[in-house]
């Protein structure tokens, strides 16, 4: 009887023991993970690729019916209206393939998950200028226009923009130094390489490579940029990865601030969003054929800035992006943020240029890479600051406003000179 009450005591302590609030956590985490990971309806499904569905519509438009549409812009109007047409639906497409990388990313976490995010919006940029190169009429300075643009919008827009936003929200944030490092030092060779290297040769009279300096600088760009995606694949990974943040009363701040967990839409599995990445990928290939089309009447015909069909060409590749990158400085993951924007600007690099080396020589292609004095000023005094923003300190709202005063530079040389 005796040992019967003092079970009977012992009981409610057992009830009563605490549980352990990150267990809890943790597990309503996977629980709405799971959750999350579950099918929808065919109707979901269909709502959700309804930009693939648009680009599939307008390319069988464009390739039919349309064709005399962008052969005979006889007017500003209809060049408005095509223009619009054609480039709010490459930029759904574009959204759509950035969620179908950015739920592979989910499945397969950092830093493959930015490295795919990156890769697939490059390769848009790869494509649409591959397809243009391949047009009957090719324009030889569009790649150095676009790759230019992409650079300037990457390290001075969208960074300044990040900087500023997290610095008004955190007022500081902390990044992984060594990863920006190695970002930096392998964007800053390759970008005077490609842009800069060119404007200086002798061999030929335009800015431009001989085949055999192609070939070799086209070789050393993607050996470059193969040996840093391996090691940030394998032997750096921590290099990528958001560090541990401070103890202090502020960060603590930030951290419950930044803990709400990213909205996605439903995930799937990895062949199912693989397979929808490649599919969305095409309209945005087919359709930039009519759109240069239209870019090259607007420059010519309608006497606009020649550096705008790059800039329009890059506002189209990096806007999924840009909006991810601020998603991720809202939520005080500023090295993710960092991952997407140097990511971005050295894919563009270590892509872009081997690509259109190879079609320029294998093609005959007329391809002009290098800049004007003016645009290697401001790439250089960009790198600079860069080098100096990512120095190590914390990111404040100061940073981001240089960066976006150099963004603004660059958009007053291009619509005044």
């Amino acid at each position: 009887m005796q040992k019967g009450r003092n079970e009977a005591r012992q009981s409610p302590s057992r009830k009563a023991k605490p549980t352990n609030p990150s267990k809890t956590a943790k597990t309503a985490k996977a629980a709405k993970s799971a959750k999350a990971v579950t099918g929808g309806g065919i109707m979901e499904r269909v709502r959700a690729e309804l930009g693939l569905i648009a680009g599939i519509v307008s390319t069988v438009i464009f390739f039919t019916i349309g064709e005399p549409w962008v052969s005979n812009l006889d007017s500003l109007q209809n060049l408005i209206v095509l223009f619009a047409w054609l480039f709010g639906v490459m930029v759904w497409c574009a959204f759509g393939v950035v969620r179908h990388a950015d739920a592979l990313a989910e499945i397969l976490g950092e830093p493959y998950g930015t490295l795919i995010l990156t890769t697939a919006v490059i390769s848009i940029e790869v494509t649409i200028l591959a397809t243009i190169m391949f047009s009957g009429d090719p324009n030889p300075t569009l790649p150095r226009e676009t790759m230019f643009a992409i650079l300037m919008i990457v390290l001075n827009g969208m960074v300044g923009t990040v900087l500023a936003i997290g610095g008004l929200r955190y007022v500081e944030q902390e990044y992984n130094l060594q990863g920006a490092m190695a970002y930096l030092a392998v964007i800053t060779p390759l970008a005077v390489i490609a842009l800069v290297v060119p404007t200086f040769t002798i061999a030929t009279t335009d800015p431009t490579f001989t085949p055999r300096q192609a070939v070799g600088f086209g070789s050393l760009t993607a050996l470059l940029y193969g040996a840093f995606l391996v090691i940030q694949t394998t032997r750096h990974r921590k290099f990528f990865i958001q560090p541990k943040r401070s103890s202090s009363k502020s960060a603590r701040r930030a951290e419950s601030a930044s803990s709400k967990p990213h909205q996605h839409a439903k995930i799937y599995s990895a062949p199912y969003h693989a397979v929808l990445l490649l599919a969305t990928l095409v309209p945005i290939v087919l359709l930039s054929k009519p759109l240069s089309r239209l870019l090259d009447y607007s420059v010519e015909q309608v006497g606009l800035p020649i550096a705008l069909s790059g800039i329009v060409i890059a506002v189209l590749i990096l806007s999924p992006e840009w909006a991810a990158a601020c998603q991720a400085a809202v939520r005080n993951n500023l090295q993710r943020a960092v991952n997407l924007s140097l990511g971005s600007a050295l894919s563009t690099i270590g892509l872009t240029v081997p690509v259109v080396l190879a079609i320029s020589v294998l093609t005959g292609t007329p391809l002009e890479l290098g800049l004007s004095n003016v645009e290697i000023v401001l790439l250089a005094v960009t790198l600079f600051v860069c080098q100096m923003t990512f120095s190590g300190a914390p990111t404040n709202v100061l940073l981001g406003l240089v960066h976006l005063v150099l963004f603004s530079a660059y958009l007053m040389l291009v619509f005044t000179q």
